[in-house]
């Protein structure tokens, strides 16, 4: 292959077209005239770049993003709000005004305009096709029947079409009002109305996580879950080529039906598709080599328990096949899997709410240190140990990891900088630590360590007392730290006493950034800060955020080897904690406390030894605001705080955040229902949602989408908008 010649600089250039006598007498005098062309060249080039730039400016494809809004003032385009992540510029919207608009009116440009403004998918209906009608029989309309066919099981699925955005079946009119917004119920079935369902459930890609044994010693039958919990399968949303198509079932994120996927198996198993499974084997070398399980071994069906109990699978596959049930997320080989292969699959789930460890794309770029370990999938403990000078331990896959049990520092020498270790999951990968002991922070003094990207489960993450007195900073960045630490078959939390997060050291600081965690137990001393986490204590009543008390004798507060920590009744006030944008499902026992846009979610149960479910002893400090706060909580200032103590009783008790699911691990785990009172959900500094979902920006999103809907409906028509998850 010919190595291209490397292009001569505009310095070069430019001296380049001085006499040959004037480069002569420079070189004679140390090339100060050189050095003079090279600044000289320096400012061309900016200047260059400039006019490069003013050119690209000229057109909406190229230009940058601050002349985007006046390219679309001179065609009319109004400014949205702009907070979605896709789109927070108005590039394409502005692209495709003039396109949009000649296509005023129709069902394809209001389905496109609500995926440009919302960023969620979309389909748009028109319900008057769906009217029951005394049909014209010179124009009949086959598919606006009266009674539907019992035959046609896939109108009739309850999952993807009755009473949804692909209902094709006809109903009799609703003259309800189908403008008003969520959470009233609002009208479809009419002549003028047209309904938006939107998607907010995103379809996360995992690939090649290994599978979850039903039992120690099962190799036949596997759940998905990396933590062993039936969970549904999400279908992989298709991509839409053009304007004028509506979105079907294979353009949404919708979970896969049984009946569905072994309709479609080709659609939707293989490669670069929703749902693959393989098998693994090791060679000589030590890599893996992965074969994929044919489409024509997989059958899909309802594995279920057995009925009476005994712990049995229904419908055993037959020798050679594989049973998949993408409802409950389970796998049943027909022949066992040997003991040296392993059992992988690449599939979807669903999340609504983009916080803890994903496995999706995250916003902040990581910047490596100097350092670097990748993780090979077997040892990365002694990679870590390496690191413990300072350094970043990469994972590279979403394996589990059972070995990795201790993060080292060692405290650096008088005038160097601070030692930081971190342990960083690449993008898109979701790699599970199993850490029966938990995972210990052995840090020395002057040291950080950043966990990003991790999923802990079988035990708490623990920074023990030292007693040399030296500053710590623990950093927990899009980190799930499983609440229960673990989960049962069912979803439920196997230990919802004990905590997730233990940090016994009185000079450690801790920050904590889109992360899910059970409860904390930090002790007095410690500086805790939260944003955008949700902190799960499996229920209102229990504790979610509390201190240790010292053990007797005044020794060091060091964890058994069972890591049985348990949150106890709270009595001990924990370390300093401030929220932002947060949830907090339990009660919260503080020295001081501060939080704004939070939702602290918590309650007494008759006989309780606390004094209030939120307690924070130093009320004179600390601020909350723009928050849900119980009632008659214990805290320092509020400001414009929910419930508010003048309203009447009634109403302070119907102003309370209601969640769709409050089962970690459920695809709509954390989210706010439509039903929650607008004095939450608008509740924020910004009149957006209190509480985790403040960071999608859901309020403005559906304000961005009516001023649209006014702008680009016909005369006559109306439109509302419904949420499909």
């Amino acid at each position: 292959m010919t190595t291209p010649r490397p292009q001569p600089s505009a310095a070069d250039r430019l001296y380049a077209l001085l006499p040959a006598v004037y480069r002569l007498r420079d070189a004679e005098r140390d090339g100060v005239l050189r050095e003079f062309v090279e600044v000289l060249a320096g400012r061309l080039e900016v200047l260059e770049e400039d006019l490069e730039q003013l050119y690209d400016d000229q057109f909406i494809e190229t230009c940058a993003p601050w002349v985007a809004p006046y390219i679309g003032d001179l065609i009319g385009y109004r400014m949205l709000h702009g907070v979605a992540d896709k789109v927070r510029s108005p590039r394409a919207e502005v692209a495709h005004t003039i396109a949009y608009r000649r296509r005023k009116g129709t069902a394809a440009v209001l389905e496109q305009l609500a995926r440009d403004v919302t960023g969620w998918p979309a389909r748009t209906v028109e319900f008057f096709e769906r009217l029951v009608t005394t049909q014209y029989m010179n124009h009949t309309r086959p598919h606006a029947r009266a009674t539907p066919s019992m035959r046609d099981r896939e109108a009739l699925s309850w999952s993807t079409r009755m009473n949804g955005a692909f209902d094709d079946l006809a109903h009799t009119a609703d003259v309800r009002a189908i403008g008003t917004p969520p959470p009233r119920r609002a009208g479809r079935y009419n002549i003028p109305n047209v309904g938006i369902f939107l998607w907010r459930t995103e379809a996360v890609r995992l690939h090649r996580t290994p599978l979850t044994p039903h039992a120690s010693g099962d190799r036949r039958r596997y759940r998905f879950d990396t933590l062993g919990s039936d969970s549904p399968l999400f279908g992989m949303p298709r991509t839409e080529e053009e304007i004028t198509h509506l979105a079907e079932p294979e353009d949404v994120p919708l979970p896969l039906d049984r009946r569905r996927l072994g309709d479609h198996l080709d659609a939707c198993y293989g490669s670069g598709r929703s749902l693959l499974l393989e098998r693994g084997v090791r060679e000589a070398t030590g890599e893996w080599r992965f074969t994929p399980v044919p489409s024509s071994e997989i059958t899909v069906c309802d594995l279920s328990d057995r009925p009476g109990g005994g712990g049995g699978w229904a419908h055993e596959p037959a020798t050679g096949k594989v049973a998949v049930d993408p409802v409950l997320g389970r796998v049943f080989f027909g022949t066992a899997v040997p003991a040296s292969t392993r059992a992988v699959a690449t599939h979807h789930y669903g999340l609504a709410v983009p916080v803890g460890a994903r496995g999706s794309a995250r916003d902040e770029a990581v910047t490596p240190l100097p350092r670097q370990a990748v993780a090979d999938g077997e040892a990365p403990q002694a990679l870590l140990d390496g690191l413990a000078g300072g350094g970043t331990l990469r994972i590279t896959d979403s394996d589990r990891y059972g070995d990795l049990r201790t993060v080292r520092t060692t405290t650096a020498g008088p005038g160097l900088p601070d030692t930081e270790v971190w342990v960083h999951a690449d993008d898109g990968t979701r790699p599970t630590l199993v850490a029966p002991d938990g995972l210990r922070l052995a840090m020395g003094a002057r040291t950080t360590v950043i966990l990003d990207g991790l999923l802990v489960t079988g035990g708490p993450v623990v920074l023990e007392e030292s007693g040399d007195g030296g500053a710590r900073t623990i950093e927990l960045r899009d980190c799930t730290l499983v609440p229960g630490q673990s989960r049962t078959a069912d979803g439920l939390p196997a230990h919802p006493e004990r905590a997730s997060l233990l940090i016994l050291d009185p000079f450690a600081t801790v920050r904590l950034t889109r992360c899910v965690l059970g409860p904390i137990v930090a002790v007095e001393g410690a500086d805790i800060t939260l944003t955008d986490c949700v902190v799960d204590a499996s229920d209102p009543t229990a504790v979610a955020y509390c201190g240790r008390p010292a053990p007797p004798g005044g020794g060091p507060r060091t964890v058994p080897d069972t890591a049985a920590q348990e949150t106890g009744d709270g009595a001990e006030p924990g370390g300093a904690l401030h929220l932002g944008e947060c949830t907090v499902i339990g009660g919260i026992h503080t020295v001081e406390l501060d939080a704004s846009n939070s939702l602290l979610v918590a309650e007494l149960t008759p006989g309780d030894a606390r004094e209030a479910a939120v307690w924070a002893r130093r009320r004179q400090k600390g601020c909350l605001r723009f928050s849900y706060v119980p009632e008659d909580s214990r805290t320092g200032r509020r400001y414009r705080c929910r419930p508010d103590p003048a309203d009447p009783p009634g109403t302070r008790r119907a102003t309370r955040p209601r969640f769709t699911s409050l089962r970690f691990g459920d695809p709509a785990y954390a989210q706010l229902t439509t039903a929650t009172p607008d004095t939450i959900r608008r509740g924020a500094d910004d009149e957006n949602e209190m509480g985790a979902t403040h960071l999608l920006f859901t309020p403005r999103r559906e304000s961005d989408l009516l001023l649209r809907l006014d702008e680009y409906l016909r005369f006559g028509l109306e439109a509302g908008f419904f949420y499909a998850t």
